[in-house]
């Protein structure tokens, strides 16, 4: 012991020239005492007095006495004590972060935690070993076996994640932890747990089965629900790690009636409009949204989303989230987190759209929930975050919402009874679309485009809508005054960005759209001239871009109604003042651009700053769909493939064309019926492999659920066996629970045999599925044969009508010249037969 003291003075010493001389030996003479001593006692004080330098002597420790604690933790694993002095020595070791006592020392790296972290854990049994000793009670040893596993975490998480998933027991060891009645400890495992559950999709799986679930809101009600301190973040994160893209997690957060458990959470006091929200509430709140938004994501498959949204509706949480946009006392950022959900509790369910359409807000006199939100939309001191969540919202609500779309545009026509009192959608986004704010202006246009989509004849119902730009003078159409803001000179580049997207959406697939903006005065030619202009700001080549492409849904989408403007015309303008080169380009700005990419990800918008807003996601899936087709119809004419003109051809010509006409008409009607064919046989394979998958995953949980379940049978079996072998008769309960196990356990084994039978018939009907669209396509493949064939014929008939015309021309040089030659010889006073012409 004397050399022990001696040796730890010489270490904690003040002589600082010798220190660093020392220390190295010191540590080298505890490791061996720890190695080399038979009395437990000098184990121990050696293992303390390691504990005690390992702050300071990380690098020294680490190198000499990692292996030797390692070995102590499993030969010394009786004595609490000097196992969790190993522990804490190991923790200080690999700790991510730096101490305060070897900030001076420049020999220690920043990373010096992680490779000692990388040397722990290359023996795979060290980790296992510290997963053992969460089994012991004792303080100690717990609680320093969680910070240890935290710090390997922060360090090496893939690999400590593959290790912890395939050692025994070692995610059940976790989670007992939670139930610990030591605060500190069940505090600690939940940051572990959180690090643990990143990014594995397969441990998500494991914990939730093992009841994480009940556990996490058995400690949120403990600590006071959603008022309660960080504690219940702390479990609402580590919930929405388990069920951040895992499916199948969610699919059980659904079915254990959990969404009814977290609805009550929103429910807000009255103290909140009196006092506001504490920080703590507001990251709480703030947690417990985005789980909801986990479970209806637009990411998401119908089959998970939709259920969970008739439940939120049911469970009255949508009607919670309701109540809380339209009171008083909510900070920004959860009133926009608050928009954001309820826009995707909404997307896409009829039901829940209808609903919001009737909530109400509590102002004098009441008006829509959908028009206060409007008004904040267009109200430019409003923060941006909630005015892009606003236009989400509204977006969700027309979603697949015919009748919401219908209603929307019934707002902007003329009616014949008297102006409504109150103000309506229509009219807030007509006044945000020609104020002098530019998000405002961006923010209308894309909202009315949202009521177009899919929807023809609201485009054409939109035409018949008149403003009035000022007093006493004539209305002009919604379209007439669009076009007109484009061309005024101080309208920002966002506003005309704006318009482009709206009036690209009103005139694609739509005709009668077409033939009136082909109309107004001027159109094409400034749709040319902006086409042409020498522009070098990023945004003004994207601008250009749009216009082109509005110029192209001009000629793809033109009826040939209007004179002048016909779709020839118009290729042939493009192509003589443009080019088509240069059209192509300025068409591909659009995609070239970085807001392209970005809006096109998702429906929900996210930007960090008002210029950022260019591009829509549904505007980007309009170009998307369309740019190829309208470069192929300009492209076509370019190549000289117009329409022949059946009046320059002959009678046996014209017959012989309109006898490969029909044959055509009867192979595009045979190619649009095998393609509908084609597209319903694509369904049902995405439908089947859709079951297929869910199915896949119905059987993994299943497996999961089996594995677990045979874990429990072979406890309850070693506790009955524990029993019998020390001649103690087991009781009636573990019988019991064994025999309902067992049946537990063969119901599975019945379910998973049911559920490989479905997957063989799903399987089976997949690969039929996909040899009928093969015939298909071999069919679609003899079709473009029969067409290229076509057009073969149809080059010989042009070349066979050009070979009549020179023919032509030939026989009526010849018939000039023999009357020249009848009237010289009749000069010469030769008798000449007379001839047809000659008489006429």
């Amino acid at each position: 012991m004397n050399f022990f003291k001696t040796g730890l003075q010489s270490v904690l010493g003040t002589n600082e020239s010798n220190e660093s001389t020392s220390s190295a030996e010191t540590i080298e003479r505890l490791v061996d005492r720890v190695q080399s001593s038979t009395l437990l006692e000098d184990r121990r004080d050696a293992c303390r007095a390691l504990k005690a330098l390992s702050k300071k002597y990380r690098l020294e420790v680490g190198a000499q006495a990692m292996m030797c604690l390692a070995q102590v933790l499993e030969s010394d694993r009786s004595d609490c004590e000097i196992v969790g002095y190993c522990l804490d020595t190991l923790c200080n070791i690999t700790s991510p972060e730096q101490f305060e006592e070897e900030a001076d020392n420049e020999l220690v790296s920043a990373n010096i935690g992680e490779q000692f972290t990388e040397m722990f854990i290359k023996n795979t049994e060290n980790i296992g070993l510290v997963l053992s000793h969460l089994e012991e009670y004792d303080f100690r040893v717990r609680w320093s076996s969680i910070k240890l596993l935290t710090c390997l975490l922060a360090n090496r998480a893939k690999e400590i994640q593959e290790v912890v998933l395939v050692s025994p027991m070692g995610v059940s060891r976790l989670m007992d932890l939670l139930v610990d009645s030591r605060e500190i400890i069940r505090n600690d495992a939940l940051l572990l747990l959180i690090q643990l559950t990143k990014g594995n999709a397969n441990i998500q799986k494991i914990v939730a089965f093992e009841n994480a679930f009940d556990k996490l809101f058995d400690v949120i009600n403990e600590e006071g629900c959603s008022d309660g301190g960080i504690v219940v973040e702390d479990c609402l994160i580590l919930m929405l790690n388990l069920m951040k893209n895992n499916t199948s997690n969610q699919q059980f957060f659904k079915e254990g009636s959990y969404i009814q458990r977290i609805a009550p959470m929103f429910v807000l006091g009255p103290e909140v409009e009196e006092t506001g929200m504490t920080p703590q509430k507001v990251s709480n709140l703030h947690c417990m949204l985005q789980i909801i938004r986990v479970l209806v994501s637009p990411n998401n498959s119908q089959q998970t989303s939709a259920p969970c949204k008739k439940i939120m509706r049911g469970c009255g949480l949508l009607e919670t989230l309701c109540k809380m946009l339209m009171s008083s006392g909510i900070p920004p950022d959860i009133l926009t987190e608050t928009i954001n959900t309820c826009a995707e509790i909404i997307r896409g369910d009829a039901n829940n759209q209808a609903y919001f359409n009737d909530v109400m807000a509590p102002s004098n006199p009441p008006r829509p929930a959908l028009v206060v939100l409007l008004m904040s939309m267009v109200n430019e001191k409003q923060p941006l975050a909630l005015r892009c969540a606003v236009l989400y919202c509204f977006e969700s609500y027309l979603y697949k919402n015919e009748s919401g779309q219908n209603h929307l545009i019934s707002t902007l026509l003329p009616s014949t009874r008297d102006a409504p009192a109150t103000l309506t959608s229509g009219q807030l986004l007509c006044g945000g679309l020609f104020s002098t704010d530019v998000l405002s202006n961006w923010f209308s246009a894309v909202a009315l485009l949202y009521a177009l989509i899919d929807n023809n004849g609201q485009k054409e119902q939109l035409l018949r809508s008149l403003l009035a730009t000022s007093s006493g003078s004539t209305p002009i159409s919604l379209l007439h005054q669009c076009f007109n803001l484009l061309q005024q000179g101080q309208y920002k580049h966002q506003s005309k960005i704006g318009i482009l997207m709206f009036l690209s959406m009103w005139l694609a697939n739509c005709e009668t759209s077409v033939k009136s903006f082909l109309a107004i005065n001027g159109a094409i030619s400034f749709l040319i001239a902006q086409i042409t202009a020498n522009e070098h700001d990023e945004n003004e080549y994207l601008i250009q871009g749009l216009c082109a492409f509005l110029m192209g849904i001009c000629i793809q989408f033109n009826d040939n109604s209007v004179d002048g403007n016909r779709k020839d015309d118009l290729c042939q303008l493009l192509i003589k003042r443009i080019g088509l080169e240069t059209f192509s380009g300025k068409l591909s700005e659009v995609s070239k651009h970085e807001s392209y990419s970005k809006a096109g990800k998702q429906p929900q918008i996210r930007v960090k700053q008002a210029s950022d807003l260019l591009l829509d996601y549904e505007f980007c899936r309009l170009f998307k769909t369309l740019e190829a087709s309208i470069l192929k119809v300009i492209t076509n004419f370019s190549n000289g493939n117009e329409s022949i003109n059946e009046l320059t051809l002959s009678q046996e010509a014209s017959s012989l064309v309109a006898q490969y006409k029909n044959i055509i008409r009867e192979q595009d009607g045979k190619l649009q019926s095998l393609n509908e064919k084609l597209r319903e046989f694509e369904q049902k394979n995405e439908i089947l492999t859709s079951k297929l998958s869910e199915t896949m995953t119905s059987m993994s949980h299943i497996n999961d659920q089996n594995i677990l379940l045979k874990a429990q049978l072979s406890a309850a079996g070693a506790v009955g066996g524990g029993a019998v072998n020390t001649q103690i008769t087991p009781s009636d309960e573990n019988r019991f629970q064994v025999d309902q196990l067992q049946n537990q356990i063969q119901m599975l084994m019945n379910e998973n045999s049911h559920q490989k039978t479905k997957i063989n018939f799903y399987e089976s009907e997949n690969s039929r599925l996909l040899n009928e669209i093969e015939e298909m396509k071999a069919v679609d493949n003899n079709v473009n044969i029969i067409k290229s064939e076509n057009s073969e014929l149809s080059s010989k008939i042009q070349s066979m009508t050009k070979d009549q015309e020179d023919l032509l021309e030939l026989l009526a040089d010849q018939e000039l010249k023999l009357k020249q030659y009848r009237r010289k010889l009749r000069e010469l006073g030769q008798q000449v037969e007379a001839s047809d012409d000659d008489e006429n």
